[in-house]
């Protein structure tokens, strides 16, 4: 029976079977609460499993692959289960092989979206105009053909950066936008050039033949739109699909899975609009929002019994995603004790809120906050931009507090990896050009840019790919001296890796360890006498050993390009910290939330650029962050912000006044900013009044804080404030004199350099020279040092 027959005849010749195995006991299923077990025995129609936050969504998904296969519903290959990253795609299979009691190895339509990809694509490349072996690109190759083609169409790239247009065209293909297909309103992208770059990227691809990570799924839906009988195969090869994550999906992979459903309609999606928070990437919330629309009579079961947090901690993040619109809706409840309620602390500045968590993890590591002791590898530190982490990365190196940056640079993205994994490339598929452009002067072989653009002109005057263009100006002579001799050993040594792959008796590995020494590049960093070539030769020892669990280049080739994880670990205890984004997925015992502040967090670019959509996400990322701790949750915001070099003031988010205060402990006294928890009950009287915040922030509780706040509740509303444009009261004489040490609430410490009337000149410690008016000075007496 071929593997795309109808499969009535099997069914009906299986139904004693069937019936028998279904008959068969299910204790996997005992382990399942109601709604869960609910969830998994809905096998057959449209399902979308609803699942909040730490609900055993994996378990519940894992559980339903099982029970198909145990009640002989479905063979392994008959059932398509997409996640988004490989890591998932991992955990997925090891659940289901302890489920069964065996390996899930034999489920190859097991995968994330990319993977699954590139494996239908290779099947039916032809229909696109490629070659089963095409390649695919990585973002660095990618930015350098679309360089090319800017620069040839005579458009200034600094204007007009490349990785712009690359970042137009990725989205277009996220909306499953062919190059003929954008609608006339994106024509004026990338200065009127958007579209015709786009379809000369397309050709030019075809000719390297390669795509990019966003063809895998466009050219797919292409070739399932214009070839039924294709798509028909696989709506009967794939009798039962399910979606991992289904609220991050985008519209390619929407109609991707949409039109292979659209048969049997046995699709069960799982997410939670809740947490859809990579709209700048193309997720559409709406896909989940819809479901019931798009599949009619769907069953929608909510799993809201959450076994990872305290009460306090989901009724805090309740609190704040209500404020949503756009919502399915559900209320996640769980049997845990109530715990520690969410905490949250204001402070004067960034620097002292880095201060402040470094003592604080260092004392919840000790135990001295009346909680259990938490180690170091159980706290983390969840920011919304990247740039807030410079200050606990500060910090903690100054302490000694180990830590770890997660999302940092990768394995994969360092220069000698990429060389290596060009060379390898190009053994696989010799039309890849961006490949032979990388190595062909690497190490170097005395190929200048002349020798090279004869190549290249040589290549093209041909109608061939650059290595046969390099190999036609070896047997023409184009190319003398030392170059041309080195040329042709690099030519001759390709032609040679290539044979070499189908050879019996030689690893993958071998030839790999072949085709770096031969080519000089494992000596080119032997000689090299630079600190770092000792360990770029390690990095390239530990590519070839990474080469071990695949069966061949081709299989490392693709992993690569589908999976850029760094999962290295030196094994010791340390903080993470991370953006709010890197962290979905996870957990910890205990999370600190810094930089709750209006314009920070909601982002006001994410607001300004998508109005209330933007903010909506932004509160799925607040509700993201504080559902990540099981025990203890911390958020603490500043009035003042250093923001890439400037001094910033802020208010507390307007998320903080989402919080229901029952849940909340304020770390900080009652009299934050003035009075009331969050930003709305700060009052008029400071939205312009830096000076103002800091005095009644009362971040310390002394007496000099104490007398900078009764002095800023003293004084009538309608005072003047600092500005700009003070007017000099050069009749007032200042109580300060030259050389006295004060403070500003802004500017910190300083010393007067000058006198004029109220006006004084100081030379502040860390802000320089600045000229501000005396009643905004106090003496350095009246502050805590």
């Amino acid at each position: 029976m071929s593997s795309f027959d109808d499969f009535d005849a099997f069914e009906a010749a299986s139904s004693l079977s069937a019936r028998a195995m279904a008959a068969r006991p299910s204790p996997y299923l005992d382990e399942l609460n109601p709604a869960q077990r609910e969830a998994v025995e809905a096998l057959d129609g449209p399902v979308l499993m609803l699942a909040g936050a730490g609900t055993g969504k994996t378990k519940a998904l894992t559980t339903r692959i099982a029970h198909l296969l145990n009640t002989h519903k479905a063979r392994t290959n008959e059932i398509l289960a997409v996640t988004f990253t490989n890591k998932a795609a991992r955990e997925m299979k090891n659940r289901v092989g302890r489920l069964l009691g065996q390996p899930a190895e034999g489920m190859p339509w097991m995968g994330t979206f990319h993977a699954i990809g590139v494996k239908l694509l290779r099947r039916h490349a032809e229909l696109v105009g490629l070659k089963s072996n095409f390649t695919i690109l990585d973002t660095d190759d990618q930015l350098r053909l679309l360089k090319q083609l800017v620069q040839a169409a005579h458009i200034d790239d600094k204007r007009w950066p490349p990785r712009q247009l690359a970042s137009i065209i990725d989205g277009w293909k996220n909306r499953a936008w062919t190059p003929s297909s954008v609608p006339a309103a994106e024509a004026s992208a990338y200065n009127q050039r958007g579209v015709e770059l786009y379809a000369q990227y397309q050709t030019r691809l075809k000719e390297l033949n390669a795509c990019d990570f966003g063809d895998l799924l466009l050219h797919m839906v292409t070739i399932f739109q214009t070839h039924e009988d294709v798509l028909q195969q696989y709506q009967r090869w794939f009798r039962y699909i399910l979606v991992d994550e289904y609220q991050d999906t985008n519209v390619a992979q929407y109609l991707w899975l949409r039109l292979l459903a659209s048969g049997h309609k046995n699709i069960c999606c799982v997410g939670d609009d809740d947490q859809s928070i990579y709209g700048w990437r193309g997720a559409e919330v709406g896909n989940i929002l819809r479901f019931e629309t798009d599949f009619p009579g769907a069953k929608v079961v909510r799993l809201e019994q959450n076994y990872r947090s305290t009460p306090h901690i989901l009724a805090a993040a309740s609190g704040v995603i209500d404020g949503n619109k756009d919502r399915l809706g559900k209320t996640l409840f769980t049997d845990a004790q109530d715990g520690e309620k969410v905490r949250l602390i204001g402070h004067w500045d960034g620097e002292e809120e880095a201060r402040w968590v470094g003592e604080e993890v260092e004392a919840m590591q000790s135990g001295t906050r009346g909680m259990r002791p938490f180690s170091l590898d159980q706290m983390a530190i969840l920011v919304r931009a990247s740039h807030q982490m410079r200050a606990f990365e500060d910090r903690f190196l100054t302490i000694g507090l180990p830590y770890r940056v997660i999302g940092g640079p990768r394995f994969y993205e360092r220069m000698e990896i990429r060389d290596a994994m060009a060379y390898f490339r190009l053994v696989v598929s010799p039309e890849d050009d961006l490949a032979f452009e990388r190595i062909v002067n690497t190490p170097k072989r005395g190929l200048g840019d002349k020798a090279q653009q004869t190549i290249q002109r040589t290549a093209r005057e041909n109608g061939v790919s650059l290595k046969e263009g390099a190999r036609l100006c070896v047997e023409g002579g184009l190319i003398k001296g030392k170059g041309g001799a080195a040329l042709r050993v690099l030519v001759d040594g390709l032609d040679r890796w290539s044979r070499m792959t189908g050879e019996a008796g030689l690893s993958h590995t071998e030839l790999a360890e072949i085709i770096l020494d031969e080519s000089g590049y494992t000596t080119h960093w032997q000689n090299e006498k630079t600190p770092e070539a000792p360990g770029r030769l390690e990095n390239l020892k530990e590519l070839v050993k990474a080469l071990e669990q695949f069966e061949n280049l081709q299989g490392f080739l693709e992993h690569v390009s589908l999976v850029m994880d760094n999962e290295s670990d030196d094994g010791g205890a340390k903080v993470s910290i991370m953006t709010l984004h890197a962290a979905k997925g996870l957990e910890f015992p205990a999370v600190f939330l810094p930089g709750w502040e209006d314009g920070l967090f909601p982002s006001q670019r994410s607001m300004d650029e998508s109005g209330i959509k933007g903010l909506e996400e932004e509160r799925r990322l607040a509700y993201v962050g504080i559902t990540r701790a099981e025990e203890v949750c911390t958020i603490s915001f500043a009035a003042n912000r250093r923001v890439f070099g400037q001094w910033q003031n802020a208010l507390p988010s307007r998320f903080i006044d989402e919080l229901p205060e029952a849940h909340v402990d304020v770390l900080t006294p009652p009299g934050l900013y003035g009075g009331g928890m969050g930003a709305q009950s700060m009052g008029s009287g400071i939205e312009s009044g830096l000076e103002d915040a800091a005095a009644a922030a009362n971040v310390y509780n002394s007496p000099g804080w104490r007398r900078l706040q009764e002095r800023s509740s003293q004084r009538p509303m309608s005072q003047p404030r600092e500005s700009k444009n003070m007017v000099i009261d050069a009749a007032a004489v200042s109580s300060h004199v030259m050389g006295d040490r004060v403070f500003h609430q802004k500017f910190g410490y300083g010393a007067i350099i000058g006198v004029e009337g109220d006006k004084l000149e100081i030379d502040f410690e860390k802000a320089g020279i600045k000229k501000v008016v005396a009643k905004f000075i106090t003496g350095a007496d009246d502050v805590p040092f």
